[in-house]
């Protein structure tokens, strides 16, 4: 193939199911790749990448924005070549469909939980606190009223209580 290894990026014992921040080495890959170091990434296998596919495909679309190639030896993907980029391109493919299942299944799982008459989001400021701390607010003393603090609390109890129940 004739290129010249610039660096290697290994992070060496972290998982790749890790995201980009848990993986010192690979965010380093990510950021010679915005500095254009290099024009080409070669792994093993796509799974040394990353075993996300949200991640995987996150950072194969930036390395396709950047117009830098990649070279997956088990796998056989060379975006050097037509044929290669053409299996890059379906890979792309399959990925968003992926994301349109997960955005559906998303939202008729919401769905029935409305109809099920459960309640969505944070658990609501009771009025007589919400109206002390819209005082609070005109008066400017929000940061440190009694009500902005009942509500703090409340919140977090609530919380407390629902990761104990659960």
């Amino acid at each position: 193939m004739g290129c010249e290894i610039v660096q290697v990026y290994r992070d060496q014992g972290i998982s790749g199911a890790k995201g980009r921040n848990g993986r010192p080495a690979f965010d380093a890959l990510c950021k010679g790749a915005a500095r254009r170091e290099f024009d080409i990434v070669m792994a093993w296998s796509v799974d040394r990448l990353g075993r996300s596919l949200q991640d995987l495909v996150a950072f194969l679309t930036e390395l396709h924005a950047l117009k830098i190639d990649l070279y997956l030896h088990q796998q056989g993907v060379d975006t050097t070549t037509p044929g290669g980029k053409a299996l890059f391109q379906m890979m792309g493919v399959f990925a968003d469909f992926e994301r349109s299942i997960i955005q559906n299944r998303i939202h008729v799982g919401l769905a029935r939980a409305r109809a099920q008459g459960k309640h969505l989001g944070r658990p609501p400021i009771p009025v007589t606190i919400e109206r002390k701390i819209r005082d609070a607010l005109k008066k400017g003393r929000h940061r440190h009223s009694q009500a902005c603090r009942q509500a703090s609390r409340r919140r977090r109890h609530r919380a407390t209580h629902q990761a104990r129940t659960r």
